[in-house]
């Protein structure tokens, strides 16, 4: 089994588009293409110029395929959904114009959730009207995304939003007809919440459209939970390492892969803070020799 395998600009810390530590994003397309790479994802809306034609000549000339996009926000939040909306018609604007399929939904990381990340007895949850309230705006974002731009959106859990833990994307793919929304499964996200990658593929094979190969470092996770270290503290004392040195069982999750018959993209994701010690770079050529070691890449 080899599928496609693209990178994204969060493997190269690009996690908001201005935050002064991005590395120029044509700088980043030609080091995804150098490292082997043939796919991108577009990044926080407003890192790459918000020009589709312009864009669509940077990836032709590097052979890159725009593979997805994400919307990061506080669905949560009900006042921040003007703002929310606004970023949804960007990104998906830009992805129908570069004839992107993927929407990767995630609410954002929560204030007063970040420091429990990691931690599903522990960490404060919606309550009953919240929940309808985020369970409602995610009807309405992926109505949006499929019926105006022909996207497929599906939902990620990310750790410190209020959508992290296995019980609460249970809960939020009940309440979204399965037509309306996928799930983009993301194997490190997966294991900081605390329940299997491969399990949760298996059990919702039909509604996987998208995954994010990532792996996670146990003892650091062990450390930032047990010192209640916020979501993106912990990205910078590498949380996400590459590929193979984690807790991730990436032949388990081929072998899956391989039994549900997924055969869309697959993305590496390793997300790093502005203190990263190690190469962007280096670690994306890491990561895609090691998925060609166990048979998930050319």
């Amino acid at each position: 089994m080899a599928l496609k395998i693209g990178n994204a600009p969060c493997s190269w810390g690009v996690e908001f588009p201005d935050h002064p530590s991005n590395p120029p994003w044509r700088r980043l397309l030609d080091e995804t293409q150098q490292t082997g790479y043939t796919g991108t994802e577009l990044g926080p809306v407003g890192y790459l110029p918000e020009d589709p034609a312009r864009i669509a000549d940077d990836l032709a000339e590097r052979g890159l395929e725009l593979t997805a996009g994400v919307l990061y926000q506080p669905l949560h939040d009900k006042s921040s959904w003007k703002v929310a909306l606004d970023a949804l018609h960007r990104t998906c604007r830009m992805l129908a114009g570069l004839k992107a399929r993927h929407l990767v939904v995630i609410d954002a990381v929560s204030p007063s959730r970040s420091r429990w990340a990691g931690s599903p007895a522990s960490a404060p949850r919606l309550e009953a009207r919240e929940l309808a309230g985020i369970h409602g705006r995610l009807r309405q974002v992926a109505a949006i995304a499929g019926d105006e731009y022909g996207l497929l959106p599906s939902l990620h859990a990310h750790a410190g939003g209020c959508i992290e833990f296995e019980d609460e994307l249970e809960a939020a793919l009940d309440a979204v007809d399965e037509r309306l929304l996928g799930v983009c499964l993301d194997t490190g996200h997966s294991l900081y919440a605390g329940f299997d990658p491969v399990d949760c593929l298996r059990r919702h094979a039909k509604r996987i459209r998208y995954i994010h190969l990532k792996d996670l470092d146990q003892s650091t996770l062990d450390r930032c939970v047990k010192e209640r270290i916020g979501f993106y503290e912990a990205c910078n004392r590498g949380i996400f390492c590459r590929l193979g040195d984690g807790a991730v069982d990436f032949k388990a999750l081929r072998e899956a892969i391989e039994e549900v018959g997924y055969r869309d993209w697959m993305t590496v994701e390793q997300d790093r803070g502005p203190s990263s010690l190690s190469s962007a770079a280096d670690d994306a050529a890491a990561n895609l020799a090691y998925l060609r070691s166990v048979g998930m890449a050319r």
